[in-house]
């Protein structure tokens, strides 16, 4: 698990949001990004929950940023919209499949560690700033 629709959609929709000048409601980003409004209003909140997001309300209200973009890493979003820490390949789900049934000590796991630690990384130092 890297990147899901769900990490996808925030992404989205936090461009959408930096871009405007005013809060931006659910359903207004929903509508323009074809998404569906209430698997979008949970990404948001959870972004809201986060720190990544402000939630207004009234008649005038919606989500801003509550950071500026370059105070915001990509692996901050994921973390936010996934509910977990992005992994490249997660050995516990595959306990029952596992050739050796030495999860974690496998000849290949300093392998998979080191390229989780570069992923984990490069994902901490990538701004929202650097792909927007």
């Amino acid at each position: 698990m890297l990147l899901t629709r769900v990490s996808e959609y925030a992404l989205l929709s936090l461009d959408m949001i930096r871009k405007s000048d005013s809060p931006i409601g659910a359903e207004q980003l929903a509508t323009e990004l074809c998404i569906p409004k209430s698997f979008l209003a949970k990404i948001l909140q959870s972004l809201a929950k986060h720190g990544i997001l402000e939630s207004r309300k009234g008649a005038h209200g919606g989500f801003m940023l509550a950071r500026d973009i370059d105070q915001i890493s990509v692996n901050d979003i994921i973390f936010a919209a996934e509910g977990k820490t992005p992994a490249v390949f997660d050995c516990t789900s595959y306990t029952a499949s596992c050739p050796n049934g030495s999860i974690g000590t496998c000849a290949i796991s300093p392998f998979l560690m080191n390229f989780q630690s570069k992923i984990d990384d490069f994902l901490n130092g990538l701004m929202l700033s650097d792909i927007l």
